[in-house]
């Protein structure tokens, strides 16, 4: 029996194509409701682990285990618990949208009318109600994306596997996509996305797996894995002051010599230090300085925490 504590836990999973190793006896677990970033570089086994947990890919041996059963043993089971989406879901040319979801939703067997309250219900989620007699071709790629999702809900799923929901997608259906993730783990769905967007990753998951060449490298929280693996943070401060008096504060605070940050129409001196230690080590550093007088208008950490360990992770010879 698996972990109660997790929605997808596999054991020892592994995937072969040939001589090809796709997935090397990977460890994951999933806890409940959470919104869990899946990533990697292209080709390190993403889509082939996805595929497998969804019970769409035999396993070549390992286990996956959702919702404490066991994905193979009883796989249409299995399948009544997760919604799974793949990069590209594609639309059935001539149909309308609300024909879209109920023809998905037969295939479930839900009764009329509970077809008919749930096409409202998803439309309404997915913020495609007024779309809902328009010919699904007729929809742009963000629209089309979002009624798939809705696809991927129509049987009421605790379990969502959405591998690069985002791909392809302009700015702002990207935020789109991102709001309703947001309230979907709200509602108490487990997530498990992949995305090469690792910034908005870093601002929605609770926790996140790092895969590389089929292995993975690294799982949990964000903050627990940096913490592991950095021993210092990198901090970007913007002082109201000219440069001499801002690099004297912190000095003063034993930061060392901090590096300039070019700034055009900023106001002050931005200055990049770097603070050995977490979180406590960078709020004192924050207090001292406020305490010797600094006026800072803006202080937090430099670049992406998550891109910074993806980039510690991850190889850069990989490719696609």
């Amino acid at each position: 029996m698996a972990e109660i504590g997790y929605a997808v836990e596999t054991r020892a999973l592994t995937k072969r194509y040939g001589r090809v190793l796709a997935v090397n006896q990977l460890n994951l677990q999933v806890p409940r409701g959470a919104l869990f970033g899946f990533i990697g570089p292209n080709g390190a086994g993403k889509t082939t682990t996805l595929r497998m947990l969804a019970g769409l890919l035999d396993a070549t041996s390992g286990e996956v285990w959702v919702a404490g059963q066991r994905v193979d043993r009883d796989l249409r089971a299995s399948h009544r618990l997760i919604g799974y989406m793949p990069d590209f879901f594609g639309v059935y040319d001539g149909m309308l949208v609300w024909e879209y979801l109920d023809f998905f939703a037969r295939c479930y067997g839900l009764p009329a009318a509970r077809r008919q309250t749930m096409v409202g219900e998803l439309l309404d989620l997915v913020n495609l109600t007024d779309k809902r007699d328009a010919n699904v071709q007729a929809l742009s790629r963000g629209m089309q994306q979002r009624l798939c999702l809705a696809h991927a809900l129509v049987h009421d799923p605790q379990i969502l596997l959405l591998d690069e929901p985002a791909s392809g997608l302009d700015p702002r259906a990207r935020i789109e996509m991102r709001e309703l993730l947001k309230e979907l783990a709200a509602m108490g769905k487990t997530i498990l996305v992949s995305s090469h967007i690792l910034a908005e990753l870093a601002e929605m998951c609770s926790a996140v797996g790092i895969i590389e060449k089929g292995a993975l490298v690294a799982c949990g929280a964000t903050a627990e894995i940096r913490r592991k693996l950095q021993a210092s943070r990198l901090v970007r401060a913007r002082f109201l002051a000219d440069e001499t008096g801002a690099r004297e504060w912190v000095r003063a605070v034993g930061c060392g010599e901090p590096r300039l940050v070019p700034e055009a129409n900023q106001t002050g001196t931005t200055l990049e230090l770097e603070i050995a230690g977490g979180d406590e080590a960078t709020a004192e550093t924050l207090a001292q300085l406020i305490a010797r007088g600094a006026r800072i208008a803006d202080f937090r950490e430099a670049g992406n925490p998550l891109e910074d360990l993806f980039l510690q992770l991850t190889e850069p010879e990989s490719k696609a």
